[in-house]
């Protein structure tokens, strides 16, 4: 029996302790229950041929029930071999109600010696591994139950002994689902709990950044544009470096998107410098892993043509557009532009910059890419990616 919900090996997982209190419920539940049993045995001897033998196994099923108690407090003990010795031995209590009771108490839907007790097992699947073990324990026992009737199956439908089986059935899907809440709950605030703690390091490694490395990175660029010359140079480096550290601390502080997914925000923020603006929207960008780097590889490949062509002192922009069944990237720049022929040109002399390095990646994505450039106003080159990979 196993209750996968989409969340297989949940069996002996309680790292925070919220399903604790559905396993005491369940002793709880088995001590009453045994409790209920003694006294219907007391008050309807009458029913029963063997009453030290009812006896007998009344303690036994008290010493299995201390016995289970002691092993689920423990996550790692709560094993499928367990939950399964559970269902076997209350199964084989149920049926010794064959032998302790008259046949006509039995068949006169007498309660079973077990009474309430033989739900446990139920119970316990349910809250160890979901409502489709629950409901399938529930099966096996309610099964167990109406054999004992001796009633042939065309009968069943219309007796009151259906009743108890049917409850079982309900009671470890109810539970089973009270259970998966308890887990989904569980993981949510463990989640929660460290992203909290990895936002506070990420804070507090930023507040030491910002008082030690980012002043020294501004004084550099500060007096290295004062002293001019090699300096100047050297400060423009130190300022390129600063906006990019900055860029890393403010994408740190980002949780982490889905499994496979990545962030094209946060990839292309990576890319800011003192030449290079890059404008996000708010909310993440979410594309799958190659996606995300193929396109980022692209926008790289046209930062490098600006800063190859067009010398030190042009700017650039990246701007990033989330249009919900795709995502468009522009990167425009404010240098001289291209020629006319200039692209076509590159590609004949085997220079496949622009049609390899940006056009071929996006193309391979079932994107589309789009230049645009004029004499003396920059070059813009726009990319665009459906968020749905196109098969080839």
């Amino acid at each position: 029996m196993s209750g996968h919900n989409g969340r297989g090996g949940r069996i002996g997982t309680d790292p925070l302790g919220l399903q604790a209190p559905l396993w005491r419920s369940i002793a709880v539940f088995r001590f009453a229950s045994l409790g209920y049993a003694a006294i219907l045995l007391v008050v309807g001897h009458d029913n029963y041929s063997r009453i030290p033998l009812a006896w007998g196994i009344l303690a036994a099923m008290t010493a299995w029930t201390v016995t289970t108690t002691i092993a689920y407090a423990g996550p790692a003990r709560r094993s499928r071999v367990l939950l399964g010795i559970d269902v076997i031995v209350t199964a084989a209590a149920l049926f010794s109600t064959d032998i302790v009771q008259y046949p006509q108490s039995i068949s006169h839907a007498a309660m079973p010696l077990t009474a309430t007790w033989v739900a446990g097992p139920v119970l316990a699947w349910a809250v160890a591994d979901g409502v489709r073990a629950g409901m399938a324990s529930g099966l096996v026992l309610g099964i167990c139950d109406l054999s004992l009737r001796h009633q042939p199956l065309t009968q069943f439908y219309r007796s009151r002994d259906l009743n108890g089986a049917v409850l079982l059935l309900l009671a470890g899907a109810a539970v089973g689902y009270v259970s998966t809440l308890a887990i989904t709950a569980e993981r949510a605030l463990q989640r929660a709990t460290e992203i909290e703690a990895a936002s506070r390091e990420r804070e507090r490694l930023a507040r030491g950044i910002h008082d030690s490395v980012l002043q020294v990175l501004a004084l550099v660029q500060r007096r290295g544009a004062e002293s001019g010359g090699a300096a100047a140079e050297l400060g423009q480096l130190a300022g390129e470096q600063e906006a990019a550290l900055r860029a890393l601390i403010a994408t740190g502080t980002q949780t982490g998107p889905p499994s496979g997914e990545l962030d094209l925000r946060a990839l292309l923020t990576s890319e800011a410098s003192a030449a290079v603006s890059v404008i996000t929207p708010a909310d993440p960008v979410l594309l799958d892993g190659e996606t995300a780097r193929e396109m980022t590889a692209a926008v790289r490949a046209a930062l490098d043509n600006v800063r190859r062509h067009c010398g030190p002192q042009t700017r650039a922009w990246v701007l990033v557009d989330d249009e919900g069944e795709a995502v468009g990237v522009t990167v425009r720049d404010d240098g001289p532009g291209i020629p006319d022929g200039r692209l076509a040109q590159a590609a004949a002399d085997g220079r496949l910059g622009v049609s390899q390095a940006i056009g071929g990646r996006i193309r391979d994505l079932g994107g589309s890419v789009a230049i645009t450039s004029a004499a003396g106003a920059g070059t813009e080159v726009r990319l665009r990616v459906p968020r749905a990979r196109i098969a080839a």
